[in-house]
Parts: C-alpha cells; sequence; structure tokens
C-alpha cells in the first residue's frame, strides 16, 4: 500500500476510534511516519470465526480494540435480529455478555452491551470479571438467544478475544461464523451503530448462585469429599467461584498459591498464562511440596480449563502435571463406575482410550472435529473432553468445557480413591492393564510466520510420509476433505500400526500442532516400566520423523 493511500486510511480510523488510549497509539504511529507498523495494523481485518475474535490489543482493523468490538457487536447484532428464535416475550432477544479480568475487556463488554441495545435488543452483563462456563450456563439459564464471553483464555497478556456463544448455550459453528462475518463486514462506519450510555441491565449475583447450585449435579449425594488439594487459578479469574464451589460441595478448603490467585491482566509470574507451558506450574508445585496435598488443581485465567498434577514418587519434590489425556480418562472411568448413561465424546486428537472406556461399558461414543463448540453438539452428550486440558462434565448445566465442575469431580475421584488406599496414578495403572497402554504427545511449533504452518501442511499433503517412528503409515486421510462423520477441517491424521497422527494448525494461536498416541498392549501390572519405555521411545522416534516430514 503507498504511504498516502495507508496514512488516508489511518486517519480514517483515527476519527472513528472511540478509545483515547487506541488513538493516542495510532496518532503517534501517524506522526512518526512508522510505515512498517502502520501496514501491519492496516493490513487486513482481524477475521471473525468459529473461535470469534482472538488477538493482541492495539489500534488498528489488525488488533483487538473498542472499534472492531463495536464492528464485531453490531454485526452479530444483526444476524440476531435475522436469525436469533425468540424464546417467548419477556426473554425475546436476550444478550447476555461475561467478561474476564485482561485489559480492556469491561469495556469490550460494555461496547457490546451499548450496541446490542442500541439495535433494539435486550441485554444483560454480569457484574464483574467471572469463569467462562458461568458465562455459557446464564445463556440458557436465562433464555437468552445469544451470549458473547470476551476472554483471550490461556494467550499471552497482549492479547484479547470475543467468543460467541448462541441461543442453545454452544459456541458458534458454520455457517454461522461467515453469516456473522458477513454482517460485520457490512458495518460501513462505527457512526452508523447506535450506542446509547444506558438501557441494559447488570446482573447480580443470582446468576452466578444458580450456577453454582447447579454443580451439585456433578457430585454423588454421600460421595467421600477428603482430598486436599492446592489451587491455582493463574492470575484468571477462578478463585472466588472454585472456592465457593469447593465449600458448597463440603471439600477442604484448597490451599492457594497466593502470588497467582488473584486477577492480574499482566500475569507476572509465567510467560504465558497456560497450565500446559513450561514453568506455569512451578509456583503450584512449590506449595505441593511445602503442604502435601493429595492433588494440584489450576485452572486457566477463565477458568473453563481443568489442569491437575500428583505426586509421582517417593519424596515429597515429586509431582508432575497429567496430561489432558489421562484426565479425561480418569473422569470417564470415575462415570462409568458411578453409572452414567449418554453418549461419551472427544476430539480427534484427544486419546482414543475414550473409545475402548465406553466400548467396555457399553456406552456410545462419538468423535468430533477439535474445539467444544463440534463436542457439545454431540446427541445425547453425557460426558466430552479434549486433550487440552477442557472436560464438559455437566453438558445439561454447561454446554462447553467447564474448569470449575471437572475440578470438583475429579477432587471426587480422587477422596474415593483415597478412602480406598488408592491413586490416581493407580487407577491409571489399571485402565493401561484392561484397555493397552495409551501414550500420548504432541509435537507443537510456535511461530510468527503464519507462511511456515502453510508450508508444513502443503508440504505433508504433496509428500505424505510412508512410515513414521519406523511403523507403516496404514492409512492417510486429508480431513480437508471431510468424512462420512466429519465436516471438512484443515487437518491431517496418519493411521499407524498401533500408532496415529494428527497435524492441524491452532485454532487460536499462532502454531501448528500434531498430536501423536501410540498404544502398547499390557499383560499385567508388573509389564507396565517396559510398555512405558517402548511407548515414550516409540514417540520419540515418530516425533523425530514427522518434524522431518513437515519440514519443521
Amino acid at each position: 500500500m503507498a504511504d498516502d493511500a495507508l496514512i488516508a486510511q489511518a486517519r480514517a480510523w483515527l476519527a472513528e476510534d472511540p478509545d483515547p488510549d487506541t488513538r493516542g497509539e495510532l496518532a503517534r504511529l501517524i506522526d512518526t511516519g512508522d510505515h512498517a507498523e502502520l501496514t501491519a495494523r492496516f493490513a487486513g481485518t482481524l477475521q471473525f470465526g468459529t473461535a470469534g475474535l482472538r488477538g493482541e490489543l492495539g489500534a488498528g482493523p489488525m488488533r483487538m480494540n473498542r472499534s472492531v468490538v463495536i464492528r464485531a457487536a453490531a454485526g452479530l447484532a444483526a444476524y440476531l435480529k435475522k436469525h436469533g428464535t425468540p424464546h417467548g416475550d419477556d426473554t425475546a432477544g436476550l444478550v447476555v455478555i461475561g467478561y474476564d479480568a485482561r485489559h480492556k475487556s469491561r469495556d469490550f463488554a460494555e461496547d457490546t452491551a451499548a450496541v446490542m441495545t442500541g439495535a433494539g435488543l435486550r441485554a444483560a452483563v454480569l457484574d464483574r470479571p467471572l469463569p467462562t462456563p458461568v458465562l455459557a450456563f446464564a445463556i440458557r439459564h436465562l433464555g437468552a438467544v445469544a451470549g458473547v464471553e470476551v476472554t483471550a483464555s490461556h494467550n499471552p497478556p497482549r492479547d484479547n478475544g470475543y467468543k460467541v456463544y448462541l441461543g442453545d448455550g454452544s459456541q458458534i459453528v458454520p455457517p454461522a461464523d461467515a453469516e456473522i462475518a458477513a454482517e460485520i463486514a457490512a458495518v460501513a462506519s462505527l457512526t452508523a451503530v447506535p450506542r446509547p450510555t444506558e438501557g441494559w441491565e447488570t446482573l447480580d449475583d443470582t446468576v452466578l448462585d444458580a450456577y453454582l447450585a447447579r454443580t451439585d449435579a456433578v457430585l454423588a449425594k454421600g460421595s467421600p469429599r477428603t482430598a486436599r488439594t492446592v489451587y491455582t487459578a493463574m492470575h484468571g479469574v477462578g478463585k472466588d467461584v472454585l472456592l465457593a464451589a469447593f465449600a458448597r460441595a463440603g471439600f477442604p478448603a484448597p490451599l492457594l498459591v497466593a502470588e497467582q490467585a488473584d486477577p492480574d491482566p499482566e500475569f507476572p509470574t509465567v510467560a504465558f498464562p497456560n497450565p500446559e507451558e513450561p514453568g506455569a506450574m512451578d509456583l503450584a508445585f512449590a506449595k505441593a511440596r511445602e503442604t502435601g496435598p493429595d492433588l494440584v488443581i489450576a485452572n486457566d485465567p477463565d477458568a473453563d480449563r481443568c489442569a491437575a498434577a500428583v505426586k509421582d514418587g517417593p519424596t515429597d519434590a515429586d509431582w508432575r502435571m497429567l496430561r489432558g489425556d489421562e484426565v479425561g480418562a480418569l473422569l470417564a472411568a470415575h462415570l462409568v463406575r458411578r453409572g452414567a448413561t449418554g453418549t461419551f465424546a472427544e476430539s480427534i486428537v484427544s486419546s482414543s482410550l475414550l473409545g475402548r472406556i465406553a466400548e467396555k461399558a457399553g456406552l456410545p461414543y462419538e468423535e468430533t472435529l477439535t474445539g467444544f463448540k463440534w463436542i457439545a453438539r454431540v446427541e445425547g452428550l453425557r460426558y466430552g473432553y479434549e486433550e487440552a486440558l477442557g472436560y464438559c462434565v455437566d453438558p445439561d448445566g454447561v454446554r462447553d468445557k467447564d474448569g470449575i465442575t471437572a475440578a470438583l469431580l475429579l477432587t471426587e475421584l480422587a477422596s474415593e480413591l483415597k478412602e480406598e488406599g488408592r491413586t490416581l496414578l493407580g487407577l491409571l495403572d489399571d485402565l493401561a492393564v484392561e484397555h493397552g497402554l495409551h501414550a500420548t504427545d504432541q509435537l507443537s511449533v510456535r511461530v510468527q510466520d503464519l507462511g511456515v504452518i502453510a508450508s508444513a501442511m502443503r508440504r505433508l499433503r504433496e509428500q505424505p510420509p510412508t512410515r513414521l517412528g519406523g511403523l507403516r503409515v496404514t492409512g492417510a486421510e486429508d480431513l480437508a476433505e471431510g468424512t462420512e462423520k466429519l465436516p471438512p477441517t484443515d487437518g491431517l491424521r496418519y493411521t499407524l500400526d498401533g500408532a496415529r497422527v494428527v497435524v492441524r494448525p491452532s485454532g487460536t494461536e499462532p502454531k501448528l500442532k500434531c498430536y501423536l498416541e501410540v498404544v502398547v498392549p499390557v499383560a499385567a501390572t508388573t509389564d507396565l516400566p517396559g510398555a512405558r519405555a517402548e511407548a515414550t521411545s516409540l514417540l520419540a522416534r515418530i516425533k523425530r520423523d514427522l518434524s522431518e516430514a513437515a519440514g519443521i
């Protein structure tokens, strides 16, 4: 773009920007003639998709800011007025809005409420930063036609996002995302978007109280509630709600990681506020070594994910994270033991162990594309999980992943095993003997240039591997073509003799993700060490060969 045209575009955006912070930022870029930065900000528009919006905060159409959010809200309002289904005269057209504690989250929520009100819809805003699952619950509880959660989940501190749910309480899927995006693109100017300064409702604690009451449904009546936990909110919004839920259930009060207990949009103690990232759990492990709990629980910043760690060794220093697939299997086994009925579901990147557990229990089982927008839509869903620490354990209450209720259910399981003199790791051993050792790993590459991801996917499509880790590739599927049960998505799935690989670009971060699983038969508990060594070696070889095949 020529400098004159670029400056003219930037000045036009500046003239409409309602936020003094981003106005000042953009004015400085114009005044200093920072061509590279202006080009980056005006290279297009932040794209609205099935993850809604997510990106770095800043001025311009390629960043998250009030101007972008107002346009998104106006597009959503236009879509709802065309497609929304009222639930009755007193709740017709209600949009409920929640937000986390990141920079600008409250501003984005209030802008959304103003736009909805100006469009003739009703808007209700949660009164303070609360976990995403509370918003997902509120949509159905209040009979809303849609919901918006302002959050970037576990992204870096400079990011924020905009997640959209429709009236069934599930996140949007195609074609709704494209139809909303088209309405956003049709917003010519912010001056055409009515934004009154009042007229929406601020919700009180009634909705939160109803959510907490609903958590009772997760636990079995009279079950043991003795497990002691260490808990970290990862500088997010989970602490108060989780503590209230644990107190209501009668568990011992979790011991808090004080440095990470309260919301802080700077996330000062972690490089990335994601329990899966290296170093993020260090303070929680230190607290565990000091206090000797039965379990460590972590939420991500918007508390829709739940991570767990257990002692794995003879000393108090030996703590390790459980993989999302391990927690997924543990919760499934616990629900089966309790006599749960209904469909168990997971995404295609999660461990196939869930299917084995469901089959043995005589329960229906479904695979979906990645994301709870798909898992939550499985007919008759009783339990759904995804390896990225997401668990839906009460789909009648929250049709999304919920880190609060997952923590409750896992702590109940730990309590039951404690009463029996057993552990979560012991139960995982039992599952390995019963179904085979299902070992998973991930090759995840974060990039600055998204072209690296496109190049890797193209290379794998044009030169598909025939062997990985010494195993023959017996089946290769290009998921972009869709399957009998799965709609098209940008991904590749390889079936090997005793292993499986799925490769896909992340939907929320600049990452290429490769999900690996090997299955090693186990005849008895005494064979587990050898099986684990075999699985570890095989995963390492597959990872090496896949990296070479993808050119990453």
